[in-house]
């Protein structure tokens, strides 16, 4: 038995446009590929949030919608204001920590218009949007990721031209993680001056980098980790080995499954001497036949990283419910919880109390 330390969190993550639905001031909502009602959380989140609690989670992972918050420039939703507080709030009151994303790949349309992140403007609207969200919320959360894989968000959109605005431009590509790292910095400090003792990170996907004479962190996303004072915690969504993996297994996305690839990326993030904690590790698998061991070896790599010295405070695995996989649709399944679409019903895996179990104990057999 192996035992994680004392107040670790255990937890599952979601974000909002792959969830709540009904977002129409999102730039995705504009797209060929939109969530329209996703599964329906902006509604059925107490019943979502119940499931959290049953299956012994002690914190999550959720973001809001900047689209939501702020429909026009300057213009500020109080009503969505309480809604989010009432979100937080029965969070809260089942004893599960919130951890906030500020943003999550979409933007206000009107943000969109105006040029995006393309745009050195969106900086200074970004940091109104969140002096004005952390000014409302700071009382019921203060552990916060400004921005989720900002190198993902880049590539898909200005790279790959998979995601809004579809656009293929290495220069753009370079002005646009740019203007994230601004975004991120200027956000980390009007948190702190609001709430000093706040805790504030970026979420980066870390994969690792297989070669046939050995590893490394994948590059793109390492760019983002700083020593320096605008970070308090470094957070890793890891799913997958890239390279060399022709003899690994894979998931429902064809991502191969490589549990040692934690454990060496957080024994390098060690260095950098910043907690970490692990916002997103998951897997889509729609039969659940391979999920129950993808959690128990994934955590028995980051047991084995905090036995060797890593500070690894959390585990918050992708995702509490099926959802909107962006690109992909609806097709892929990550959820703890499978969702009929049709209906909306939400149904516990098998392997959601696989880690339930590890929860409620705070130990792992291995």
């Amino acid at each position: 038995m192996k035992k994680f330390p004392k107040g670790f969190l255990w937890g599952s993550a979601t974000s909002a446009y792959q969830v709540e639905g009904g977002n129409k001031n999102s730039d995705w909502e504009s797209w060929q590929v939109r969530a329209g009602r996703a599964v329906d959380h902006y509604n059925r989140y107490e019943e979502d949030f119940d499931i959290a609690a049953s299956l012994n989670q002690n914190a999550h992972r959720l973001s809001i919608e900047w689209a939501r918050i702020e429909p026009e420039k300057g213009k500020f939703n109080e009503q969505e204001i309480d809604h989010y507080r009432q979100v937080l709030q029965i969070l809260r009151g089942r004893g599960i920590t919130p951890l906030v994303t500020l943003h999550h790949f979409t933007n206000p349309t009107w943000v969109a218009q105006r040029g995006g992140w393309e745009n050195v403007d969106t900086v200074g609207h970004f940091a109104s949007y969140v002096r004005y969200l952390v000014t409302q919320l700071s009382d019921l959360c203060d552990f916060w990721v400004t921005i989720n894989e900002p190198a993902v968000y880049l590539s898909q959109s200005y790279l790959l031209g998979q995601w809004p605005p579809q656009k293929r431009d290495p220069r753009l590509a370079f002005v646009v993680g740019r203007n994230l790292r601004r975004g991120h910095q200027v956000a980390y400090q009007i948190i702190h001056k609001i709430q000093p003792k706040a805790k504030v990170g970026f979420a980066l996907s870390l994969s690792y980098l297989k070669t046939p004479l050995g590893g490394r962190i994948a590059p793109w996303e390492k760019i983002f980790i700083t020593r320096a004072v605008d970070q308090d915690f470094i957070g890793v969504n890891y799913y997958r080995a890239v390279g060399w993996t022709n003899d690994l297994p894979t998931s429902d996305m064809g991502w191969a499954i490589y549990p040692s690839g934690l454990y060496e990326v957080l024994k390098e993030l060690k260095e950098i001497n910043l907690p970490i904690y692990i916002t997103e590790n998951g897997i889509a698998d729609a039969e659940d036949d391979q999920r129950a061991d993808f959690i128990a070896d994934h955590l028995a790599a980051t047991w084995r990283a905090i036995d060797d010295g890593a500070d690894v405070l959390g585990y918050f695995h992708w995702s509490l419910l099926d959802n909107f996989e962006w690109d992909k649709g609806f097709g892929p399944r990550f959820g703890l919880a499978e969702v009929d679409y049709e209906t909306m019903a939400r149904h516990i895996r098998p392997s959601a109390e696989v880690y339930s179990r590890i929860a409620k104990r705070n130990t792992l057999e291995i």
